[in-house]
């Protein structure tokens, strides 16, 4: 048995400190960045925040609107052939394709590209861990040498460098710290969010590769956060839940919203909840929202704001303009549910 004793942090377990900024206004940040991927060799421009691949998140319509803002959208995973077929015709420089690693998927995939133009690829599964999830990023790498690929999930550094090795991209980070994922309670895996992505991202940076935070944000100042750790993207999808772009028709003012490996995610796509395994994800109701728009322009805010704080001008600044203070607590919580 080994314990690492060195302590691990959440975003709630620090806070941004302040330092003194040229900077007049909020106006002033720009929050569009310039990547350059290590294996597609493909360049990428625009505002580094994802909406997540899930049920009510991931959709045409999201994709839509965020793309407004230069947003990205990883899309959910059944769309049929046919409607991506159609929404990748033209070019979708903020959008990826979603996969698992089964045959259908597989398949699908291909006959898509076949007859499209997909620029992205995400290829998105709970462990990233198994050797299977390697073998299948050596296939789509040989057989889309030119698509940027994405791939997780991995919380540790060594992983993450073992995928941008074998060609990826992107690396997804985060196992457990979404707000409707219970694969903690149901395993007792995970890795402090902040601390992931903080390694994760140090990891990446040395081979030219790039990760993205995905899941545990809650608040503009979590995005932040995770930006000032070094994450190249924030995936939200709780954050970005409930609004009309998700396509869910409101009940009573609430909006259903679930974990993808949910009863109700693997009842909707899969026929039910496998013998061999268990339900890892939450269903709720959550409140209406809305239009995207305005979680977004709240969100774009307070990111812009975080930048004056520390006297970034743009985004690509910010990370090393960052320092962390461990804190007990955060915020008053007086008018707070």
């Amino acid at each position: 048995m080994k314990i690492i004793e060195e302590l691990k942090y959440n975003y709630s377990d620090v806070l941004i400190v302040p330092k003194r900024s040229k900077l007049k206004s909020r106006s002033e940040v720009d929050l569009n960045v310039n990547y350059t991927f290590k294996h597609s060799k493909k360049k990428y421009t625009g505002t580094p925040i994802m909406a997540a691949n899930m049920d009510g998140v991931g959709t045409f319509n999201m994709e839509s609107e965020l793309d407004k803002y230069n947003m990205f959208t990883c899309l959910i995973k059944h769309y049929s052939e046919e409607e991506l077929i159609r929404h990748f015709r033209s070019p979708k420089p903020n959008s990826a394709i979603s996969i698992g690693t089964n045959n259908n998927d597989l398949i699908k995939l291909t006959r898509v590209f076949k007859a499209s133009i997909p620029q992205y690829i995400c290829l998105d599964v709970a462990n990233g861990y198994t050797d299977s999830f390697i073998d299948t990023i050596r296939i789509l790498r040989t057989q889309f040498p030119t698509t940027t690929l994405i791939a997780g999930n991995v919380v540790t550094g060594d992983m993450t460098m073992e995928l941008i090795k074998n060609g990826v991209d992107i690396v997804k980070v985060g196992i457990g710290p979404g707000s409707v994922c219970t694969t903690r309670l149901q395993t007792g895996v995970g890795y402090p969010q902040l601390s992931a992505v903080l390694e994760c991202a140090h990891a990446a940076h040395v081979l030219g590769g790039h990760i993205i935070a995905d899941g545990g944000c809650t608040s503009p100042g979590d995005v932040a956060k995770a930006f000032g750790a070094g994450a190249d993207f924030v995936m939200l999808g709780g954050m970005l839940a409930g609004h009309d772009e998700g396509c869910r028709k409101p009940i009573d003012g609430k909006v259903m919203f679930y974990g993808m490996s949910s009863d109700t995610a693997m009842n909707k796509h899969n026929g039910g909840v496998a013998d061999y395994r268990s339900s890892e994800g939450r269903t709720v109701t959550i409140p209406y929202r809305g239009p995207v728009s305005n979680t977004v322009r709240d969100l774009l805010g307070g990111l812009r704001s975080a930048c004056t704080y520390v006297g970034a001008a743009n985004l690509s600044q910010f990370a090393d303009k960052v320092e962390f203070i461990r804190c007990t607590d955060t915020h008053n919580r007086v008018f707070t549910t």
